[in-house]
């Protein structure tokens, strides 16, 4: 464990609450590599030593960081309702826009950390746990929904890539020469594609 010590007391539940927190605005601002310990003290209000009291190092408040925040940064519908309503083309618009709502809350922790999955072994399990819950509560939507249960899973992980790269286009690649709705269009006809035999 990377935690040094649990804290057990009110005050110090708060307090290394307040140095996750710190830790994970930070490197919502500016980025992994250009937030330090001692940084993090100072934006949490306390000392670097009671820092490594609750942690070993950087690393292990980031991790910390990321269970208690990720979702706002990675596959947001895991704690938002989405309303299906019968309408498959405004479900998957929903999920496309609180991609790219809540990757724009967080641009650079994100750009981070997407590079952090392919160097960082923790990070890459955190990432790919996360994508499995959320491939498994759009399929139980779905099911929920009237569809069939027809590789739902494969299909719902490759819908998540696509919207994945969508958003990722229109937040951090901007090419000027495309039209994002034009795209966005494309995607949703696809990923309807995908379900359209699994109607009931």
């Amino acid at each position: 464990m990377d935690i040094v010590r649990e804290p057990k007391q009110q005050r110090a539940i708060e307090k290394k609450e307040k140095i996750i927190k710190a830790g994970f605005d930070l490197i919502c601002r500016n980025g992994y590599h250009n937030t330090n310990t001692a940084q993090i003290a100072k934006e949490a209000n306390v000392s670097t030593g009671i820092v490594y009291q609750y942690f070993k190092d950087k690393h292990a408040i980031f991790m910390e960081a990321l269970n208690v925040y990720g979702d706002k940064i990675f596959f947001p519908m895991l704690n938002k309702k989405i309303d299906f309503n019968n309408n498959i083309d405004v479900f998957i618009r929903n999920i496309i826009n609180n991609c790219i709502d809540n990757n724009k809350v967080s641009e650079i922790a994100h750009e981070e950390i997407m590079a952090m999955v392919h160097s960082d072994h923790e990070v890459a399990e955190f990432y790919y746990n996360i994508e499995l819950q959320t491939t498994e509560k759009i399929k139980e939507l779905l099911i929920d929904n009237n569809y069939k249960d027809n590789n739902l899973y494969e299909k719902v992980h490759i819908m998540i890539g696509m919207i994945d790269h969508l958003c990722h286009e229109i937040i951090y690649h901007q090419h000027h020469d495309m039209d994002y709705e034009i795209m966005t269009n494309i995607v949703i006809n696809n990923i309807k594609e995908l379900f359209k035999n699994d109607l009931y």
